[in-house]
């Protein structure tokens, strides 16, 4: 198998960020190439303990390799991380002192044409961060109706264009199924007006970023997975969310400011009434890359990091 290479984006930040106790115990819910787990792990002493989650059989063989280095316990586990719940119980664990989450697509997924996940190379089209899952991006692109098809591409692209793309993907499939990611930027491109085709970005970008999102849920499961993460905190554990487009960091930043508001009565009343009190603390704003880090890696450019701390008693913990 070819090596599972992944660049780590706001590799210090985030380790700087999560690592608070170098015996405690950390999750990386996005194993990916093992790039932030293996930084977290070089930090923990032989006590220290480190979950590592992934459902991409891939990089879990190459994690599983690249992770028998470090002394701190391991466990490597298969599966998608809106279980971290049920994870943890297997595992034994009730509380953990950070847990760390890298979203969207690895560089190894992205640059192996047969994932079909990349609009610049052609290949099947698939998208599926589990290989074993059953919907694929053939099916998405060939079964869903053109107002399904229209919804999804505003929606999780954001792209103006979504109802005339979807048209053209219409009429495409009516003489044979769109087998191919380069057939589908074809039909992208035909769709797209000569004049938006050169400004911004790839004409594809947004309409291959929507399709994996409904390939793979990944947006459905965020704020309920972030919020059942704070639950297995201990109190002053930390919670790091690296994001890669708006709309994952929205349903973050919106997450994380529910779980830090305290009273949530009417404004009208004079005195609280609710005694809700505030799960976590916000570390500051959203962190972006470095101009330096932009220039090594340019796919770090969108990229943001959140941070909060778990609070206890009303506090948080020093």
């Amino acid at each position: 198998m070819e090596e599972f290479s992944h660049v780590s984006v706001l590799f210090h930040e985030s380790l700087n960020a999560l690592i608070t106790d170098p015996e405690g115990i950390y999750v990386d819910c996005t194993l990916g190439g093992a790039g932030h787990s293996a930084g977290i792990a070089a930090r923990l002493r032989p006590k220290g303990r480190l979950i590592g989650i992934d459902q991409d059989p891939d990089a879990i063989r190459a994690a599983r390799e690249r992770l028998l280095a470090f002394p701190c316990q391991v466990d490597i586990v298969q599966e998608n991380f809106r279980f971290l719940p049920a994870i943890l119980d297997r595992l034994g664990i009730k509380e953990v002192d950070g847990i760390l989450f890298d979203l969207g697509v690895s560089s190894y997924q992205l640059d192996r044409p047969e994932r079909g996940f990349s609009y610049m190379q052609d290949a099947p089209l698939d998208m599926r961060m589990d290989p074993g899952a059953a919907l694929s991006a053939y099916q998405v692109v060939n079964d869903y109706s053109e107002e399904e098809l229209a919804k999804l591409i505003f929606r999780y692209g954001e792209e103006r264009w979504a109802k005339r793309i979807a048209k053209f993907i219409g009429e495409k499939r009516k003489g044979k199924p769109v087998e191919t990611t380069g057939e589908l930027v074809e039909i992208i491109k035909a769709a797209i007006p000569a004049k938006a085709r050169r400004e911004g970005p790839h004409p594809a970008k947004r309409t291959f970023q929507a399709i994996r999102i409904e390939v793979n849920g990944e947006l459905e499961i965020l704020e309920q997975t972030f919020i059942a993460a704070v639950k297995r905190l201990k109190p002053g554990g930390r919670l790091c969310i690296i994001t890669f487009h708006s709309l994952e960091d929205r349903i973050a930043k919106h997450t994380l400011k529910s779980l830090a508001q305290g009273c949530i009565c009417p404004p009208h009343l004079p005195i609280c009434n609710c005694k809700h009190q505030p799960e976590v603390k916000i570390f500051g704003k959203a962190i972006a890359p470095t101009a330096e880090e932009i220039e090594n890696n340019p796919r770090s450019r969108s990229a943001r990091l959140r941070v909060a701390e778990k609070i206890v008693s009303g506090k948080v913990a020093n």
